[in-house]
């Protein structure tokens, strides 16, 4: 039997070439997120990109103490109100991160749905090291016959209640991206114009790294050592959902924590799915959105990422065969 270590894996390689790096690279490390944070920030003075990185890493604290699922934040809060029927009073900034991810979540058809948050608790996922056991079968039956829906909410100004008590919020799928963005306001409110922030393998690039663009590698699912690499665009972001990041093994199957909201089971017709999203909201669509193309798996690949608009993907399928839209063929090396 065979847990992976939570935070260890990264879903995309830092790779800034094999020579010396350009002048004034700054760089700064932390751990947040349940995962490693990097920031590197091109053609700036030391203490200008210091301040700038510090406040940055500063808002993800802040990010991961207001939406952690299971420790105590203004997220579980909510969560024990919602299960006791409630109205609960909250903040407007976490109201209208609701009202955005619950777009997100009508947009890929439920597929991304942070309303089950209680499906992926009993999968032992709301935990710093993942169970090792599969569920009571009734009890999965039971929370999927409730269906929680980001639907069932009524989101006010400073307000949220659920006509549906088995809503229990998780915005996993969704946090990381939208402190990527965040990170490109604070980023260019301090005056940078060149950066690269990594967040465990969602990365979005800010300008250029010297004269040319910022490179990152796509990881290979299964093996060390990367499939292609990529160079990033000046307001471009990638999110890979992959089975490798956190999961448990029980007789020889792999269960991550990538739940399929219809069955209550982990999807396993994927290993991976990265996908490059620009434009408004890059990091949080970058990060929302690999989730469908990976839950309903190879068969609606293709239309799913029509549908939401994804141009460019490399999907890598349970058999792991490589899969690559032909957008994405012409950017990768």
């Amino acid at each position: 039997m065979k847990v992976a270590r939570h935070g260890l894996w990264l879903l995309l390689l830092w790779t800034l070439t094999a020579c010396s790096p350009p002048p004034l690279l700054y760089q700064q490390q932390a751990y947040v997120f349940g995962t490693l944070v990097e920031i590197s920030i091109q053609g700036a003075p030391e203490t200008q990109a210091r301040q700038a990185a510090t406040a940055v890493l500063a808002r993800f604290d802040e990010l991961h103490r207001t939406l952690h699922a299971w420790q105590p934040s203004e997220l579980s809060r909510l969560n024990a109100a919602l299960a006791e029927g409630g109205r609960a009073t909250i903040t407007p900034e976490l109201a209208a991160m609701l009202r955005d991810a619950r777009a997100l979540s009508n947009q890929s058809n439920n597929l991304f749905n942070p309303a089950i948050g209680g499906l992926i608790a009993l999968w032992g996922f709301h935990a710093d090291t993942p169970q090792t056991r599969v569920p009571d079968a009734a009890a999965l039956q039971n929370w999927v016959n409730r269906q929680p829906r980001m639907t069932d909410l009524t989101i006010g100004n400073d307000t949220v209640s659920s006509r549906n008590p088995a809503v229990q919020l998780d915005l996993g799928g969704y946090a990381k991206g939208r402190a990527l963005d965040d990170a490109v306001a604070i980023l260019k409110a301090h005056g940078i114009a060149n950066a690269l922030v990594n967040i465990g393998g969602n990365v979005i690039a800010l300008g250029a790294h010297g004269d040319r663009p910022w490179r990152v590698g796509i990881q290979h699912s299964r093996q060390p050592g990367t499939l292609a690499t990529l160079d990033l665009r000046d307001g471009e972001a990638i999110g890979t959902s992959g089975d490798y990041q956190r999961f448990f093994e029980v007789d020889g199957r792999r269960y991550s924590h990538l739940i399929d909201p219809r069955s209550g089971q982990p999807a396993s017709g994927m290993q991976s799915v990265t996908i490059l999203v620009t434009g408004k909201q890059a990091g949080t669509r970058s990060d929302a959105l690999s989730k469908p193309l990976f839950i309903d798996g190879l068969a609606r690949l293709t239309d799913n990422a029509s549908r939401l608009g994804i141009a460019n993907y490399l999907a890598v399928d349970a058999a792991g065969q490589i899969h690559i839209s032909p957008a994405m063929k012409t950017r990768l090396r």
